[in-house]
């Protein structure tokens, strides 16, 4: 029998599951294991890679039945354009991240093992795949734990620092949350699809075949995208993104930032598009607001920041929002019977969900790669690393200029794409969408122009100027194992921005699977050079032509101002008259985002303090100035401070029958027989 798509995504997992259990053999040789172990793991992702790439070409379905569940309760696997899609994406990131860890892990020999980070790396990428690949609740949940439970203990490697166990403990609650309402949704469905006396309906093809009232599937959709939007960071139930990515080590910050986010998306896209089907326009409306929101709010989070780290992971909630604006019209549009808008829409929000895998992958390898040779993550104490890391400066250059949807790279199609959506709305039939809908695509360009600037500071402050920290350290560039990786993701990148329509075309199976109708006709019309998203009479766009062009400039200014001698003369900066410039007297990462600061203040809680020392002879000198400046999410304190203290409070009334003595234990113990008598009798 020929292997097909099915049978090397089960090789893949059955790759990393054997690793995870051979990594512990070589504990004692460490050097040997980061090898052997990231070096499996990206084989295991490059088969993962083709699996996806081979269904999602062919654009059908294949399907496993594993009779390794309970009684009764087989295993179900299903590999079809739409799991493909994400296989791919997981696939190509983890290929990209295990190449970049072989080089990275090596910093942590001789201050602690890495054994435990390497077997749960492994389980971490055997879950993400295992989520996609599930055609079944059960082992969907199960998948689900795994990835979750490895995570964890990835977030909480440096266990020995307090903000990693904090963050570790605050995932580890959302997550939980999260997966609790995402089992009450699809026990939901499952009952609703056999009847709630049987288990027949716990696979996703008897919810496939069944038709669900309407109350039912909004309550199953409700908890879906409750527990989802969690592990997802949407705005309000972010708070542990925030907190998880920056202390977890750089190359697990890229896979959960990157690839992790995206299985709920792929969660929220399977339930509403694969499983219910039917649905009322404002289910995409909530899809929808709450995409806007996390896309501004979670821009605006990251601009305030000072870590580097932590300004990406805000990053991440903002480009979570774009994926879910563009899922959220693709349901919109679908309600209407609208479906080439659909597709487009559909296809606007896959697309951008591998374009930010790709940058978002790539930026969190140069962070990684910063802290490697820094030490640091507080931007502040930065500056000047253009010269000693000119490859790294140059790779993160690329993955901030991906993100902030600037040309000819891939976040500026996907970006495009979502505005042509949104310019179609007046296709609707709905007044309310036809004037909501616009004040959408506003936000959606005020977030554009917001994260170019968060990434001018992240870029220009970091890399650029002079060194700002108090101490310098000894700076090398990463070595080549962190750079190939780097260099990977940024040639995907490149590539996803030059040629989309060819990407287009290659994922069109999904938005046909779910929707019926595909973009790629329209999309690649006047070949591959064009990209004609709905109709050329609309809006078009040639990534080569952009590129080239833009190539064409890059040469011929070079030509003109490096070729010949004394056209470029170096001078001493200029500072008012003042040429004696030193570290203090330049921008940093506070100072540069006062001006938003200013404007947007309201929406944060901003505690800005001086304090004068007047510790010399003449009270108009004071001696030095103190400057403190603290922003805080007003989320934590409206949302989950109040939850936190009452639950403390009820713990410590609780705890009150814990008395320590025997009698109260008896006591407890007689009343408790009585009630049972009194109730059951």
């Amino acid at each position: 029998m020929n292997p097909g798509p099915i049978e090397f995504a089960s090789l893949s997992v059955i790759a990393l599951l054997v690793a995870a259990l051979l990594t512990p053999l070589f504990s004692r040789r460490q050097r040997l294991l980061i090898a052997c172990c990231f070096g499996l793991t990206a084989a295991a992702s490059l088969l993962a890679v083709v699996a996806g790439a081979w269904t999602v070409s062919r654009g059908n379905a294949e399907k496993i039945v594993m009779l390794i569940g309970l009684p009764d309760l087989p295993f179900h696997l299903r590999l079809d354009p739409l799991a493909g899609f994400f296989l791919v994406v997981i696939g190509l990131l983890s290929l990209f991240v295990s190449v970049y860890s072989i080089g990275y892990v090596k910093g942590f020999l001789g201050k602690r093992s890495v054994t435990s980070l390497a077997v749960f790396y492994c389980l971490f990428l055997a879950g993400m795949y295992m989520v996609v690949l599930s055609d079944d609740a059960l082992i969907f949940l199960i998948s689900w734990e795994v990835m979750a439970a490895a995570s964890y203990f990835l977030v909480i490697f440096e266990d020995e620092r307090i903000e990693n166990r904090r963050a570790a403990f605050l995932y580890m609650v959302v997550a939980h949350v999260g997966a609790i309402a995402i089992l009450l949704s699809f026990g939901v469905l499952a009952g609703l699809a056999s009847g709630f006396g049987s288990f027949d309906g716990y696979t996703f093809d008897a919810m496939r075949s069944a038709s669900f009232p309407i109350g039912g599937a909004t309550a199953a959709f409700l908890l879906a995208f409750f527990g989802f939007a969690a592990k997802a960071g949407v705005i309000p139930l972010h708070v542990w993104l925030p907190e998880a990515h920056p202390v977890a080590p750089s190359n697990v910050s890229a896979l959960m930032s990157g690839v992790m986010l995206k299985t709920a998306i792929y969660g929220v896209i399977r339930i509403t598009f694969d499983l219910i089907r039917v649905f009322p326009w404002w289910w995409g409306a909530i899809v929808l607001v709450f995409g806007l929101l996390s896309a501004v709010m979670g821009v605006l989070y990251a601009l305030m920041q000072n870590d580097l780290k932590r300004l990406l992971a805000y990053s991440s909630v903002e480009n979570i929002g774009i994926i879910f604006i563009g899922v959220g019209l693709a349901m919109i549009f679908t309600s209407f019977k609208l479906p080439l808008l659909a597709a487009l829409a559909l296809t606007t929000g896959i697309y951008h969900v591998l374009n930010h895998a790709m940058f978002k992958g790539l930026l969190f390898m140069g962070a990684g790669a910063v802290l490697h040779a820094t030490h640091e993550r507080n931007m502040e104490e930065m500056g000047g690393l253009i010269h000693q890391m000119p490859w790294t400066a140059a790779l993160f250059l690329i993955g901030c200029v991906s993100i902030s949807a600037m040309p000819p790279f891939n976040g500026f199609v996907s970006e495009w794409l979502t505005f042509q959506a949104f310019l179609l709305s007046p296709s609707l039939p709905s007044p309310l969408l036809k004037l909501l809908i616009p004040m959408g695509a506003a936000l959606l360009a005020l977030t554009g122009a917001l994260a170019a600037a968060c990434f001018v500071k992240a870029f220009g402050v970091t890399f650029l100027g002079h060194w700002r920290g108090h101490h310098r350290p000894k700076v090398q560039e990463a070595d080549w194992p962190m750079r190939v990786g780097m260099i990977m993701a940024a040639t995907a990148c490149l590539l996803l921005g030059i040629l989309p329509t060819l990407a287009i075309g290659w994922m069109d199976a999904v938005p046909q699977q779910l929707i019926g109708t595909s973009l790629g006709t329209s999309a690649g019309a006047f070949g591959w050079m064009w990209l004609t998203p709905v109709a050329y009479e609309r809006a078009s766009y040639s990534g080569p032509i952009v590129f080239f062009g833009i190539l064409a400039i890059v040469i011929a200014a070079y030509l003109l101002l490096h070729v010949r001698p004394g056209t470029i003369r170096r001078v001493p900066i200029w500072d008012c008259g003042f040429e004696k410039i030193d570290r203090r007297m330049q921008y940093n990462a506070t100072s540069f985002a006062m001006p938003i600061r200013r404007i947007f203040g309201f929406l944060f809680n901003v505690k800005e303090r001086v304090r004068i020392s007047r510790r010399t002879a003449h009270r108009a000198f004071p001696a030095r100035l103190y400057y403190s400046l603290h922003v805080r999410d007003r989320v934590w304190g409206w949302l989950y401070k109040p939850v936190i203290r009452a639950s403390f409070w009820g713990a410590r009334k609780v705890g009150r029958l814990q008395q320590g003595r025997i009698q109260a234990y008896l006591i407890y113990s007689f009343v408790t027989i009585i009630v049972l008598l009194v109730f059951l009798r």
